[in-house]
């Protein structure tokens, strides 16, 4: 088990020393668990931090449960259609733009153009918002993608690698299926039976807001 989210950042910051001083690379940690293990990571690599918003949504009755994602940029992966989902998407566009809103404030949109991003969470359950997470990074420009996780199911991780189904996708534009997946998936630990992320940190308590826009200014 890890002790909390910072302990896993500096675990899994081990795993990717081949990106430290990198040059046009950067952390983007999934507000708001993955900030604090991002936050470790980019202490570790010494490259920039920032953040790309973007939201799970939850099946309705069962919240805990992804049914899909939504990311910046218009980007939404489907994985579960069921009664009350468009409730549930109008409500989570709106937290989501109300995040990026509060993360960014009066700083420029994310310009991935040219740049390796490594994207971070705490964890992968299904995988769904990493997706969205990745689409959202291409989108923005990333000529390379990175998944870095401290823990996931094997089932997430294998299907990040590979892509996405078409007809599950909404907002990808041009975009090829085949740049719906990472280039790779560094994840340090893939427990069996997985059970839930949660169930791996003795800490697992959500970061505030205010502990987000601290994380970041600390690297701005």
């Amino acid at each position: 088990m890890f002790k909390d989210r910072s302990d896993a950042g500096r675990q899994l910051a081990l795993l990717l020393s081949q990106y430290r001083d990198a040059q046009r690379c950067i952390v983007l940690a999934l507000p708001r668990g993955g900030v604090p293990v991002g936050a470790e990571v980019a202490r570790a690599l010494h490259l920039p931090l920032d953040v790309l918003v973007v939201r799970k949504l939850g099946l309705p009755g069962h919240e805990e449960y992804a049914a899909g994602a939504i990311a910046v940029g218009g980007i939404r992966v489907t994985g579960e259609e069921a009664p009350g989902m468009a409730r549930t998407l109008k409500r989570e566009q709106r937290e989501l733009q109300r995040r990026e809103r509060e993360y960014r404030g009066d700083r420029a949109p994310l310009d991935l153009h040219g740049m390796t991003a490594l994207l971070v969470d705490d964890g992968l359950a299904t995988g769904l918002s990493m997706r969205a997470a990745v689409i959202a990074a291409r989108a923005l420009g990333a000529v390379s993608v990175i998944v870095t996780v401290p823990l996931g199911s094997a089932f997430a991780c294998h299907a990040l690698q590979t892509p996405a189904d078409p007809s599950a996708l909404t907002g990808i534009g041009s975009m090829s299926p085949a740049m719906t997946h990472a280039d790779e998936v560094v994840c340090l630990r893939t427990p069996e039976p997985f059970f839930a992320v949660g169930a791996w940190y003795e800490s697992f308590e959500a970061p505030s807001d205010e502990e987000v826009l601290q994380a970041l200014a600390q690297w701005r």
